[in-house]
C-alpha cells in the first residue's frame, strides 16, 4: 500500500512549499538597506558607478521576497513580478545614465514604471560586490585552484582613521606661550590637537601635532604666520585612507602548483558551467605553457588588468587592441563573455545573503537571466 505522501500531486507540494517559504517574517526595507551595507558596504563602489536603492515604492515598504539577477531585463522583470517579488537585487545597475523622462519609449524606463506600479524596489551593488572580500573577483578565483589572492587595485576606507586629511607639527619653546596657542588652535573647528613633550638641540620644548580639514587648514596657517618661528618650522603632512584588506577591484591569483595553461581552460569552464570560451596565446605560449600567476576581472576587466604581470588574464571581455597588447607580452588571454564571469557568484550569494538575513526573508535566484550572447 502506498503512503499518502505518494499521493500528493506535485503541484500541490510545490504550493505548499511556497506557502512555508512564504510564512517567512517580513523586513522593512530601510531595514534590510541598513543590512545589505553590513554585508558589502557600498563605499567599496567605484566612484563613477550607480549603486544602492534606484528605485523606491511609496513608505511604508517592507519585503518579503527578495529576487536576484545578474541583469535586470524585461523577461527577467516578468518573472520577478510572478514570483511575487518586492525586491529586487540586480548585480548590473538597469539605471545607470540618467533618465531625462519616465516613459513606455525605452525598456529601461518601461522597468522603473513596472517596478513602481508593482510597489517592488530595486537595488544594485555592482562595483561594491567586485571589491568586497567575499565577492565577486573572489568567487571567480575559486575555479582556478589552490591559491593566495591579493586585489589588483586596493580598495581605501572611506573616512580618515583621524579627523581631517592634513597633519601640522611643530614646536613651542619656553620663550612662546603655550596655552595661548594651544586655546587658539583648540577653538578652531574641525581640529583634533595633541601635544607632548620634547628635546631640541639642548633645549626643552612642546611639540604640537594637529590634525585638520582642508578648510581649517588655512585658518591654522593664518594663525601660526603670525608668529614667523612658528610658522617657519611648521611641517605639513598630506594624510592618506587606509587600504582594507583583502578588498578592491580584480583579484591577482598565485596557484600553490603550477599547471598546464589546458588544465586551467578546463577548470574554468567547470567553474562557470561554459562548453566554450575565448582564448588568445600569449606569443611564444601554448597549451602546454605552464601558468602560475593569474590576474583576473569579473566583468570587463581591459582597464583593471592592465600592465599587470601573469601568465594569463581572465576577464569576461577586453578589446581587441588589449588582448594584442597583453599577447606581445607573453600572456595568454581568456575571455568568457562579460555576465559569465559574475552569474554563477549569485548561488553563493543566496547562500550567504541567507545566513547573513536570518532566513527572515525569501531569497530567490532568476531563473530567465542569462548572458546575451551565444555561441552559433
Amino acid at each position: 500500500m502506498l503512503s499518502s505522501a505518494h499521493l500528493v500531486p506535485t503541484s500541490v507540494q510545490r504550493a505548499q512549499s511556497w506557502i512555508c517559504r512564504s510564512s517567512r517574517s517580513f523586513m522593512d526595507l530601510k531595514a534590510l538597506l541598513s543590512s545589505l551595507n553590513d554585508f558589502a558596504s557600498l563605499s567599496f563602489a567605484e566612484s563613477w558607478d550607480n549603486v544602492g536603492l534606484l528605485v523606491e515604492p511609496s513608505p511604508p515598504h517592507t519585503v518579503n521576497t527578495l529576487f536576484l539577477t545578474n541583469d535586470l531585463t524585461e523577461e527577467v522583470m516578468d518573472e520577478a513580478l510572478q514570483k511575487k517579488a518586492d525586491f529586487i537585487l540586480s548585480y548590473h545597475p538597469p539605471i545607470f545614465r540618467p533618465m531625462k523622462h519616465i516613459t513606455w519609449k525605452t525598456w529601461k524606463e518601461c522597468l522603473v514604471i513596472r517596478a513602481l506600479e508593482n510597489r517592488v524596489a530595486v537595488y544594485s551593488p555592482h562595483t561594491a560586490y567586485d571589491a568586497a572580500p567575499q565577492g565577486v573577483n573572489s568567487w571567480l578565483a575559486k575555479g582556478l585552484g589552490t591559491c593566495t589572492t591579493r586585489p589588483i587595485h586596493p580598495s581605501r576606507a572611506p573616512d580618515y582613521p583621524t579627523e581631517g586629511a592634513h597633519r601640522l607639527e611643530f614646536s613651542v619653546n619656553r620663550s612662546q606661550d603655550l596655552d595661548k596657542v594651544m586655546s587658539t588652535l583648540r577653538g578652531v573647528g574641525g581640529v583634533s590637537v595633541t601635544s607632548f613633550p620634547a628635546r631640541c638641540d639642548g633645549e626643552e620644548q612642546t611639540r604640537i601635532s594637529l590634525n585638520c580639514t582642508q578648510k581649517t587648514l588655512m585658518q591654522v596657517l593664518a594663525f601660526l604666520s603670525q608668529d614667523r618661528q612658528l610658522y617657519q618650522k611648521t611641517e605639513i603632512l598630506s594624510l592618506e585612507k587606509p587600504l582594507l584588506l583583502h578588498t578592491g577591484m580584480g583579484r591577482l591569483c598565485t596557484l600553490d602548483e603550477s599547471v598546464s595553461l589546458a588544465i586551467m581552460i578546463e577548470r574554468i569552464k567547470t567553474h562557470l558551467k561554459l562548453s566554450h570560451l575565448r582564448l588568445a596565446l600569449g606569443v611564444g605560449r601554448t597549451l602546454e605553457s605552464q601558468v602560475k600567476v593569474v590576474a583576473l576581472c569579473a566583468g570587463s576587466g581591459g582597464s583593471v588588468l592592465q600592465g599587470v604581470e601573469a601568465d594569463l588574464y581572465l576577464t569576461g571581455e577586453m578589446s581587441h587592441h588589449d588582448v594584442l597588447d597583453a599577447a606581445s607580452k607573453g600572456i595568454n588571454v581568456i575571455l568568457c563573455e562579460h555576465s559569465n564571469t559574475e552569474r554563477g557568484f549569485l548561488s553563493e550569494l543566496q547562500e550567504m545573503l541567507g545566513v547573513h538575513f536570518e532566513n527572515k526573508i525569501n531569497i530567490i535566484l532568476s531563473e530567465t537571466d542569462r548572458d546575451p550572447l551565444r555561441v552559433v
